[in-house]
């Protein structure tokens, strides 16, 4: 953690970059490679079997590729950019912008999907299913395999509270690199597609029914959606420069507990995975006793304390 002296005020950088950030940019370049590759031979079997779901789950493939190209394009920039002047506060948030972009494609993406299926309940038309079903397949196996390779570095949303020696509570989500997660939801709104596909053909094939196709289709934008909106939300938090309640209660308790202090200004945002910034306004304590006391909360990485 870093606190501003006022020598230090004058030589500190401001990289808030995840402590994986190179590792999730290989990942991430790994995975765009792997989503090119099959999204072209998804739709050309989607057009050539006239299958709506394996079009659906191949242009849903397409516009993943464009998404996990910019969660590459926001690793390789936030690295390039992190000890400029520029950025007041760093690149770390360059994740988030991608993220929050990507959340918007999912949406996107998702209205595309449920209209064209909808269309095709009204509408339906003969599907190959035999040989669609072998590229569906195929597909999944490429999204399991790009699952399993940002899944390494993705917390899986999971907020679990872990009890340190000063009795501090450490939350995974302050950790949460948003640039990965939208490309791993991505990634996991390929699978769940290509599952979708998988059940819609076997079921046209064996028990004749060609509406199940087109309805694995809504199907799959109800929770494409679903995914979508939760990633905008907080990633639409984060660029907002939302308060962060939890650290903002703890830094209150720490510094006004030995009752000689009182908070009347306090803002608490973050500046990039498992970075956040913090400006106290204090009354009856010195710079020196609040500087020590919010030392405990390990997620501030910038302090500014301002005593009236």
């Amino acid at each position: 953690m870093s606190f501003d002296s006022e020598i230090e005020a004058l030589a500190h950088d401001h990289v808030f970059l995840g402590k994986r950030h190179d590792e999730n940019a290989r990942r991430t370049l790994w995975v765009v490679a792997l989503t090119a590759v099959m999204m072209v031979g998804e739709i050309a079997a989607g057009l050539a079997f006239n299958s709506m779901a394996l079009l659906a789950d191949g242009f849903h493939m397409a516009t993943h590729a464009g998404a996990l190209g910019i969660a590459a394009i926001a690793y390789a920039y936030a690295k390039r950019h992190a000890h400029g002047r520029r950025y007041s506060f760093g690149t770390g948030k360059v994740g988030d912008l991608a993220g929050f972009a990507s959340a918007l494609v999912l949406g996107i993406v998702a209205l595309g999907i449920a209209f064209e299926s909808a269309m095709r309940l009204v509408d339906p038309r003969p599907v190959a299913f035999s040989e669609a079903t072998v590229i569906a397949v195929i597909g999944l196996g490429v999204n399991v395999v790009s699952a399993l390779l940002l899944g390494h570095g993705h917390d899986h949303d999971h907020a679990h509270d872990h009890h340190h020696g000063d009795d501090h509570h450490h939350d995974h989500a302050h950790e949460r690199d948003n640039n990965l997660r939208s490309a791993y939801l991505h990634v996991v709104a390929d699978a769940l597609t290509s599952v979708l596909a998988i059940a819609a053909l076997l079921g046209g094939r064996y028990l004749g029914w060609v509406w199940l196709d087109p309805l694995m289709g809504i199907v799959g934008s109800v929770v494409i959606a679903a995914w979508a909106w939760s990633l905008m939300r907080d990633t639409g938090a984060v660029l907002l420069d939302a308060t962060d309640a939890a650290i903002e209660a703890e830094i209150r308790a720490l510094v006004e507990a030995p009752g000689d202090a009182k908070i009347v200004d306090l803002h608490v945002w973050r500046v990039g995975p498992g970075a956040h910034s913090a400006i106290i306004s204090v009354v009856g304590a010195t710079r020196e006793a609040v500087c020590a006391r919010v030392k405990p909360v390990h997620e501030i990485e910038h302090l500014t304390v301002e005593i009236r």
